[in-house]
């Protein structure tokens, strides 16, 4: 299957090594010596599907001729043709993804031979209600801009009249996120938008935690673009509020760009902090734990440094999600 979004045209060679693991356990065991847990097994494509089975059910997808790609999706998978949005994000394009099963009830007969599936409804673990809101944020002049910039660019792309190492679609989807999350990302030396993405979320914060003064609510805040290094990290821990006032226009990261505006607006420092501080799972759980008790009411993180793990949930009353990870699951 080519030119079909969603499926790799490469083979990676930790694949290979983990599937030669998977068939020595299988021939030593009986098919009974590989057990894998996850919470999102086909978390990206339908791709997935097949190849967790082929992981942990090679010889049932051998007897019934599907041990192979293609065999298998002609059997259980369609492609289907849409417009979706392009990567620079001006425009529409028709795009092909392996994106619809059928005979969808033989193919979960085949896969709850090896797969245990609990689901929200079945587990009923208590969970709190939650409230949804969508902050729509105009772009600046300078941000639509460099949007039709990026548009260009793509064009070049495509044409191939650029080097994919000068230019290339991963690069300008980046700068792409880079230019939705904030417009001095691209330039530091461009002027804070009071209407940016940034800036709305300084202002629900600082409202929330002004609101819940009296229950020290906490609230934690996901970026996973524009994170603080270890040296911003130690300066910012050092810094005062003077520091702050004195350096207005002073641009390093979202991270510490919001501290100092928060600072600025009346919220004690201490309460502010960085999952990016706690270096060690020791360091975390004493994080969180003062998260918990109130004595850090806003903490920031990524996806990948905060995204499991997280016991703060006690005083939690707001979660703040600035940009979207790659793999949303």
């Amino acid at each position: 299957m080519r030119n079909v979004g969603g499926i790799a045209q490469t083979e990676a060679q930790k694949s290979s090594d983990l599937f030669m693991k998977c068939r020595y356990l299988d021939e030593i065991t009986g098919n009974r010596g590989v057990v894998f847990a996850t919470g999102t097994p086909i978390s990206n494509s339908m791709v997935e599907m097949y190849s967790v089975q082929r992981y942990l059910q090679y010889d049932t997808l051998a007897r019934n001729g599907l041990q192979h790609f293609d065999s298998w999706a002609s059997t259980f998978g369609e492609t289907v043709t849409a417009l979706e949005l392009a990567p620079e994000g001006t425009n529409y394009r028709a795009k092909t993804r392996f994106a619809k099963f059928y005979n969808l009830p033989e193919l979960m007969q085949m896969f709850r031979e090896v797969a245990d599936i609990q689901t929200a409804d079945m587990l009923k673990l208590p969970v709190p209600k939650v409230n949804y809101h969508n902050i729509k944020t105009k772009p600046s002049q300078i941000q639509t801009e460099m949007v039709a910039g990026l548009a260009k660019r793509a064009e070049k792309v495509r044409a191939r009249l650029v080097k994919p190492q000068s230019d290339n679609m991963l690069k300008i989807t980046n700068d792409g996120r880079k230019l939705a999350l904030d417009q001095r990302l691209i330039d530091p030396m461009l002027p804070d938008d009071p209407n940016s993405k940034v800036n709305a979320c300084v202002d629900n914060v600082y409202r929330i935690w002004e609101g819940h003064a009296d229950t020290k609510a906490a609230q934690l805040v996901f970026c996973d673009l524009s994170t603080p290094t270890n040296k911003k990290i130690i300066e910012t821990q050092e810094v005062s509020e003077n520091v702050f006032a004195m350096l207005p226009n002073q641009f390093d990261n979202v991270y510490d760009d919001m501290r100092k505006k928060l600072i600025q607006r009346g919220i004690p420092a201490e309460q502010v902090r960085f999952i990016h501080e706690a270096t060690t799972d020791a360091q975390k759980k004493e994080m969180f734990a003062k998260v918990r008790s109130g004595e850090v009411r806003v903490l920031f993180g990524s996806t990948q440094k905060m995204g499991a793990g997280t016991n703060c949930q006690d005083r939690l009353i707001a979660i703040h999600n600035l940009d979207c990870p790659w793999k949303p699951s």
